[in-house]
This record gives structure tokens, C-alpha cells and sequence, in this order.
């Protein structure tokens, strides 16, 4: 079990007061963590890759998004309850390195950042080609290019400069998806005037081969589909530990995280299946959201959902950096990364975590143009399961860390597991049963991704024990 930093009062800096036992400084205000908590979970999956969701399971995807959803709300509350208790910049890794041990803190926080590495070239290569399109005289490889470099320049300024440029792409995403909801759901209902009522209508549900057209297997194939466009729901976990009031932040991004999901992905899902069949043609062609967009009327809905996508493009790759280059940070101050990773400016932002993640981030790029078949398929698909093995260890974490707080200071458990330990066991088991069920998944890839996420992590568990009998060894001998 290693120590926690032991709490000091604040040094004043710049952007406020230097967040304890770190060089990070309280640079978030609580605009910026509300939003940032609220554009977490509308990630660019949501808007492009629920189309594929639709065809696979027909208006049955609504329970894949409403199973996946309280899986979420599950782990998010395990997650708050730890980190209301402890906020920091490692959130849930630094919570494995105390419950666990070093191996599973050093394991899960380097695979952590290599998902969220190859998250930026995902990222910034889909932004560039909704750029190019606008603007083909500059090529996609250089919008790719100035993508990165404008928002890693966001990154180094301050955490308040991300703070800021967060929450306005995610007040763009939350506007957007919100009158998307409302007006869909006048059209539903019969109350928008110029909407065909015949093609619209709650019997979309029920009248294209039933609520589950495809069987009822067919909602576990749509879970595998969805589950990952939720990865972004614990950011807010890791930007508290710089914000001006940690606790509050957490506790009421976990406890809003139900009616973020509810609204946000099963709103917007049943505006979709109901405003056209299932298996409408267009939404196979355009995707789901701009087919809806086309069906109310709505001039160049193609257009406005691609400016929709690229906020979200946007937004992913500012809290991309941030929370790539966050865990390096922690996982730098624990000694499970080079100490320069710790380091920070007056300004309290960790200089050099920032520009190796976004080297790292650039090399994916590069591989996405010149081997997109061989590398960079690699590596998406061998970080593609990170979300599940860090649902995973935050159930095991909490089941740990529930007892020590109780034992150490309960007076900080403001925020509790419903019916501890009963519905986390149920949490890991649906975890171990959807990653069961991807290894029978041979069509959409699913086997793949977990093998290779399990080589992957398989790989980085050796390089933690050797490193921390390596640790135990030399303590040994410098005590002899």
C-alpha cells in the first residue's frame, strides 16, 4: 500500500491556490466541472456510431443505451465515493495504487493513457476531414496538424484556458443535442406543424418487425456497439483535484450523472427510432441524427450536424490531452513514470506530461495516414477494451477503499455506494460477462479488441510487478 501525500495548506499561485501535495493549482472554476462533468458523456460516438447501433438491434438499442447507462451510473458512483473522499489528478489509478497496490495503480494508469494517446489521432483525424471538406485547399494531414497544435497551446496556457475552451464546445454539444431533443420530440408527438405524422410517430417502436426486430440477443450485440461512447464519463473525477472546491465538484458530478445519461443518450436515441423506422434507408446513409434532421425539414442538416460533430471532435481532443497528460502527471508524482512528468510551471500545468502525450498523439496521427490497415488499427483496437478493465478496477478498488476510508476517516464517505457491496459485485459481474460476451463477437471485431487489449495490458502488468519487486528489492538491500 503506498502513502498519500499528507495535506498542507495551499500555496497561493497564479490561477489560485496550489491544489495539496502537487504542483497542480486550483484553476477550475465550478462552470467549468459542471460542464465539463455534463460534456463528458455527449462524446462524437454518440452522433456518428449509433447509426450501426440502430441496425443491429433496431429500437431495441434503447435498452443496450439504457443497460450500458446504469452500468455507468454504477461505476461513476464507486468512483465518486472514492474520489469525494480523496480528490487527485490520478483519480481512479491513484485510487488502485492505495486499495490494490503499485502494480494495478501503474497498470491501469499507463493503459488509461495509452487509450486516450490513440483517442487523439482518432479525434484529430476525424475533425480534419469535416475541415478539408469545408476547406479543401488545405490538406487533411495539415488540419490534423493545426488541430493539435491550437489545442496542446490551449493545454500548456493554464488549466483555466482548457477550463474555459471546454465549456463552451460543450455548451455547444449540450444546446445542440437539447433543442434536437425538443424539437424531435414535438415531431413525435404530433405537435411540430409540416412533419409527416405518418412516418413519424411512437408506432416506429413497434410496427417495423417489432421492439426487438432482431431478437432479443441482439441487445448484448448493441451493448458491445455502445459501451465505449460512454469512456469520458470519469473526467470530472480527475479535473476536481483543480478545482476551487474538489468534494462539492465530485459529489455533484456523480450524483447528476443519471439524468446526463438519461437525457443525453436515451433522449436523443428515442427521438431518433421514433421519428423514423429502424431500418429506414436513410439513416443507414446519412447516419442517425442527420436523417432525423432531414425528416423534420430542417435545411442542410448535414452541414449542421457536421459542425455539431466537430465541437464534439474538439471537445474530445481538449479533454483528451488534459487527461492523458493528468494521469502522466500522477503517474509521474507516484514514481510509476520519469519525475519530469511531475513537473510543473507557475502556472501549475504540468509542461512536459502535455508534450509527451501529444508526441505520442502525433506518432498515432502519423501511423493513421501511412499504415491506417496494420498500425493504427493495432493500436485502436488493442486500447479498445481500456474503458471496461477501468470500470473493472474501480469496482475492485472500491470494494477495498470503502474499508480503509471507514477505518482511516469515515466523516469523508459524502458520498456511498448504493447497497454496498451487493450492486458493485453485480457492476463486476456485467463488466466480466460483456467482456466474455466480446469474445464471441467475431463480427463487429469484438474478440479482437479484447484479445489485443489483453496483450496489451497483459504486457504493461509484467513491466508493474518487475518494476515493484525491483522496488522491494533495492529498499531490501538499501536497508542491509
Amino acid at each position: 500500500m503506498t502513502s498519500q501525500p499528507t495535506l498542507t495548506k495551499p500555496e497561493e499561485g497564479p490561477e489560485g491556490p496550489s491544489q495539496p501535495g502537487s504542483g497542480l493549482q486550483a484553476g477550475l472554476k465550478n462552470r467549468h466541472l459542471s460542464m465539463i462533468a455534463i460534456g463528458g458523456v455527449i462524446g462524437a460516438g454518440l452522433f456518428v456510431g449509433s447509426s450501426t447501433g440502430i441496425a443491429t438491434a433496431g429500437p431495441g438499442i434503447l435498452l443496450s443505451y439504457a443497460l450500458v447507462g446504469t452500468l455507468v451510473v454504477l461505476v461513476m458512483r464507486m468512483l465518486g465515493e472514492m474520489s469525494a473522499a480523496n480528490p487527485t489528478s490520478g483519480s481512479f489509478s491513484a485510487h488502485a495504487d492505495r486499495a490494490l497496490g503499485p502494480w494495478a495503480g501503474f497498470s491501469i494508469g499507463w493503459l488509461y493513457w495509452f487509450f486516450w494517446v490513440v483517442v487523439l489521432a482518432v479525434e484529430a483525424t476525424a475533425g480534419a476531414k469535416i475541415l478539408e471538406g469545408w476547406i479543401p485547399a488545405v490538406p487533411q494531414w495539415g488540419w490534423a496538424l493545426i488541430v493539435m497544435v491550437v489545442l496542446t497551446a490551449t493545454n500548456l496556457a493554464s488549466v483555466g484556458s482548457y477550463g474555459e475552451f471546454e465549456f463552451w464546445f460543450a455548451g455547444i454539444k449540450v444546446v445542440a443535442i437539447g433543442a434536437f431533443i425538443v424539437i424531435g420530440g414535438l415531431a413525435v408527438f404530433g405537435l411540430l406543424p409540416g412533419v409527416d405524422s405518418e412516418q413519424a410517430g411512437l408506432g416506429n417502436l413497434t410496427e417495423h418487425g417489432g421492439f426487438l426486430p432482431n431478437g432479443a440477443g441482439a441487445i448484448l450485440t448493441g451493448v458491445l456497439l455502445v459501451v465505449f461512447s460512454f469512456m469520458g464519463s470519469e473526467i470530472p473525477t480527475l479535473a476536481a483535484g483543480e478545482s476551487e472546491d474538489p468534494q462539492r465538484a465530485v459529489t455533484k458530478a456523480t450524483n447528476s450523472i443519471i439524468w446526463r445519461i438519461a437525457v443525453f443518450y436515451l433522449g436523443s436515441i428515442f427521438v431518433v427510432v421514433a421519428l423514423l423506422p429502424w431500418d429506414s434507408g436513410s439513416i443507414a446513409d446519412k447516419g442517425s441524427y442527420v436523417a432525423a434532421l432531414d425528416s423534420l425539414g430542417i435545411a442542410n442538416a448535414g452541414q449542421i450536424m457536421n459542425f455539431i460533430v466537430l465541437t464534439s471532435v474538439l471537445s474530445c481532443l481538449n479533454s483528451g490531452l488534459y487527461t492523458a497528460s493528468r494521469m502522466a502527471f500522477s503517474l509521474g508524482e507516484r514514481g510509476d513514470a520519469p519525475r519530469a512528468f511531475a513537473r510543473t510551471t507557475r502556472r501549475g500545468v504540468p509542461r512536459t506530461a502535455i508534450l509527451v502525450s501529444v508526441v505520442f498523439g502525433f506518432v498515432a496521427v502519423f501511423f493513421n495516414y501511412e499504415f491506417p490497415d496494420s498500425v493504427f488499427l493495432f493500436l485502436v483496437n488493442s486500447s479498445g477494451a481500456v474503458a471496461l478493465f477501468v470500470w473493472l478496477v474501480i469496482c475492485f478498488s472500491q470494494l477495498r477503499m470503502r474499508r480503509i476510508i471507514q477505518a482511516e476517516a469515515p466523516e469523508k464517505l459524502v458520498v456511498r455506494m448504493w447497497l454496498f457491496p451487493y450492486l458493485t459485485w453485480a457492476a463486476t459481474a456485467v463488466i466480466v460477462f460483456v467482456l466474455g460476451y466480446m469474445l464471441t463477437d467475431t463480427e463487429h471485431e469484438g474478440r479482437t479488441t479484447v484479445l489485443l487489449s489483453l496483450l496489451v495490458a497483459a504486457l504493461v502488468l509484467v513491466v508493474a510487478v518487475v518494476k515493484q519487486r525491483w522496488g522491494t528489492a533495492k529498499t531490501a538491500a538499501g536497508k542491509d
